[in-house]
């Protein structure tokens, strides 16, 4: 009987250091619970900042920039149609080599801005230049340089040096204008994306002005 109960008593002792071993395990495993929570809530918190970080850097924007964005992308879109029309019916081997340039230039960045209103939630003009007025919700005359239905049917009906030179004077017109809403951009806009490719712009099209305006002159001449 003793022995049995002896056994019975070091049972019980096993079973009690047993469950005080499984009582320190689980306040251990709570202490690392608690550690691993505040870990995963930290990295939650810093994945939440990360995102409110983006969001502020894609909402670091002012109705200037939209306006911007709005406004230069159907501008780039006419000179785009002007370019093709170049392709075709210009006879200067140096006009044809501007068209192209401005085409291989202004494409990407209509695609840059369109981004741009998509992440801010605005709208990004769909409508072809010259061929629907109602996109001038930046205003038809609020978008410097921009032909009328008529100029861009009598450059699309001109051929060989006609052409040229209508291609050209209009393309002046069309980059000064496109200067100026760069220049205004620079001034007032907060997106520095935006301000960056005004900047880059008004650097590209004035060259292009400069070397349109001697192409002029030679054929003035």
């Amino acid at each position: 009987m003793t022995s049995t109960r002896t056994l019975i008593r070091r049972a019980a002792l096993a079973a009690t250091a047993a469950t005080a071993a499984l009582v320190l395990a689980a306040c251990g495993g709570g202490n690392g619970d608690s550690h691993s929570g505040s870990a995963a809530k930290h990295s939650a918190s810093s994945g939440t900042d990360a995102t409110a970080d983006a969001s502020a850097g894609a909402e670091a924007h002012n109705d200037q920039d939209v306006s911007f964005a709005q406004g230069m992308i159907p501008h780039h879109q006419q000179a785009l149609e002007m370019a093709e029309l170049a392709a075709g019916r210009a006879s200067s081997a140096q006009v044809k080599d501007l068209a192209e340039r401005v085409r291989k230039a202004q494409d990407p960045e209509i695609r840059t801005m369109s981004g741009w209103l998509k992440a801010w939630g605005e709208d990004v003009p769909s409508a072809a230049p010259g061929m629907d007025h109602s996109a001038g919700h930046s205003g038809g005359s609020g978008m410097a340089g921009m032909m009328d239905q008529e100029d861009m049917d009598k450059l699309s009906k001109a051929s060989g040096k006609d052409f040229d030179t209508m291609f050209l004077t209009m393309m002046v017109e069309h980059h000064e204008g496109a200067v100026e809403m760069a220049e205004t951009e620079k001034a007032r806009g907060r997106y520095a994306p935006a301000t960056d490719l005004a900047d880059a712009v008004i650097t590209a099209q004035t060259a292009e002005i400069e070397e349109m305006n001697k192409l002029l002159g030679k054929n003035d001449g």
